[in-house]
């Protein structure tokens, strides 16, 4: 008997979630590394299941919907959960706001991200859910030690950038929105840090930083040169 050939992309789809679960779970064990490792292992599962399935011909709307929940969980609820612990579980309540913010601004940038997929081409609309994710899951990785104030900044900033006009590239070869002369900024600043950087385990944060830098400093510079092509 053959297995449907859907089973393989559904199946890192559903990978993807266990790792956003069990990052949940190790947060609040108080294991930050551990959660922010299983939030990087969803965001590559992520990058499988869609791979999958155009190889497999299975592409369609069960998928894409599956894919959608499950990356709320690990990419909206799963950071956000870990950035609580880690670094407001003891401050103060107000700071549950921004977590929230954040949970609710993923969950604004899948769906808008199904239904703007078909006119939408060659750039994301908005920071991907698995970039903000990153961002978050590799603060706890370097272990960071920063303030609350500045915690909640960061779930409000890269929540807010989600579901912003701000394009960032696909990585795809359909197009890269971001300009020649904002790419060399902020990938000479990027090396610049790195080459100055402490410890190898905040390599992948200062890179992602940069990323999401890059696509802010793009978006003024388009405003101020004339708009994309």
């Amino acid at each position: 008997m053959m297995f449907p050939r859907s089973i393989i992309p559904n199946a890192f789809t559903s990978l993807n979630l266990a790792f956003g679960v069990l990052s949940i779970i190790k947060a609040t064990e108080k294991d930050y590394f551990s959660a922010g490792i299983l939030i990087m292992l969803a965001v590559l599962a992520d990058a499988c299941d869609g791979r999958a399935a155009r190889y497999f011909g299975v592409s369609g709307d069960f998928g894409k919907e599956l894919d959608s929940l499950c990356d709320v969980v690990s990419f909206g609820v799963s950071p956000a959960i870990l950035i609580y612990q880690m670094y407001l579980y003891s401050a103060n309540t107000v700071y549950l706001v921004f977590v929230i913010i954040y949970a609710v601004c993923a969950a604004l940038r899948l769906a808008r991200f199904n239904l703007d997929a078909a006119n939408v081409q060659g750039y994301f609309m908005g920071l991907p859910s698995p970039g903000a994710a990153c961002f978050l899951a590799s603060a706890a990785i370097a272990g960071l030690e920063m303030p609350p104030a500045c915690a909640a900044a960061g779930l409000f900033v890269s929540g807010l950038l989600m579901y912003s006009k701000v394009r960032y590239p696909d990585f795809k070869g359909k197009g890269n929105p971001i300009k020649p002369p904002v790419a060399v900024l902020c990938s000479l600043a990027a090396g610049y840090i790195l080459y100055f950087s402490p410890t190898l385990a905040s390599i992948p944060f200062i890179i992602i930083f940069a990323f999401l830098a890059a696509g802010v400093i793009n978006f003024f510079y388009i405003h101020f040169t004339g708009g994309y092509d």
